[in-house]
């Protein structure tokens, strides 16, 4: 179902994160935060739909089904993608470089998304009105957070929250940044194209579109394979936009790239030795979950 679509769709991001930025701090922390996946989703799931007791065992039983599924077919791509990270960190990069790499990604995305379907078509059915009146206020809040989170902020201060953000991630993977790399990390935000109100419209978007795609099943009473259908229809046209949307997000994609790869290849010898470590600990990291069948 969407919503079962979305959180496996926050795995890959976690996985992707892995690969571009190191966004958790140590290897043990990769390991709890993967194993216990399908405890964590199933509670943010619920905090959306509110599951019913015939409903939770179900959804429990379909995470973990997802995990041990990705953990036998995709960690070994996840694992492929870190060592070719790796040799790549040790020189300099081109934005076309990083691209590739955002793309295979962006696969690996599809992938999950795809397999969560058919796990998630049965669950989604099985939605009453009132959760997916729950789900309509629990988007609204979420809505509202953000808009104190980011869209109530002044310009200045949305770019010092993604300074600090961009600031911790790429120590966090590199080391200390020196003065000019601190600056090099101002002038990309100063430059970038991001809007929270964008970014707010979109996922406002999708939420409507989720939630009359849901009723839509529920009233159709559609059959299973047609449910099925629908949803990754669906996961097609979020990972594929066209029109606007789409401009905007390949616009966002280049930038992402660029900043990428000016960034890396203002780093010393020390950092990218640091990168490759931290990235080798990754894969090693990767290696024992993957053999833990």
């Amino acid at each position: 179902m969407p919503l079962f679509r979305m959180r496996c769709a926050r795995l890959a991001r976690i996985i992707g994160a892995l690969v571009l930025v190191g966004c958790l701090a140590a290897c043990s922390a990769i390991k709890l935060a993967y194993n216990n996946l399908p405890e964590v989703s199933y509670w943010w799931l619920d905090s959306y739909v509110d599951f019913d007791s015939t409903q939770t065992p179900r959804v429990r039983d379909e995470l973990t089904q997802v995990l041990e599924w990705h953990r036998q077919n995709e960690l070994p791509k996840v694992i492929d993608l870190l060592r070719q990270t790796r040799t790549l960190a040790a020189n300099d990069v081109t934005p076309a470089q990083a691209c590739e790499l955002v793309e295979s990604i962006q696969a690996r995305l599809l992938a999950l998304s795809d397999r969560a379907v058919s796990a998630g078509a049965d669950v989604a059915m099985s939605l009453s009105d009132a959760q997916l009146v729950h789900l309509e206020r629990k988007y609204a809040r979420v809505n509202a957070d953000y808009g104190k989170e980011w869209i109530a902020l002044s310009l200045k201060d949305q770019r010092e929250k993604r300074y600090e953000q961009f600031l911790d991630r790429s120590e966090d993977f590199y080391g200390r940044l020196d003065p000019a790399q601190r600056d090099l990390l101002r002038r990309q935000i100063a430059q970038s194209g991001f809007d929270p109100r964008e970014v707010d419209a979109s996922r406002r978007t999708r939420q409507q579109e989720i939630l009359v795609l849901l009723r839509r099943l529920l009233t159709e009473k559609a059959a299973p394979a047609d449910a099925q259908a629908a949803v990754r229809a669906f996961v097609r046209h979020v990972a594929e936009p066209t029109g606007t949307e789409r401009e905007r997000r390949q616009a966002q994609r280049e930038e992402s790239c660029r900043n990428i790869a000016e960034l890396h290849n203002q780093t010393t010898p020390a950092q990218r030795s640091k990168a490759r470590q931290r990235l080798q600990a990754y894969e090693d990291d990767l290696r024992e979950l993957a053999s833990a069948l």
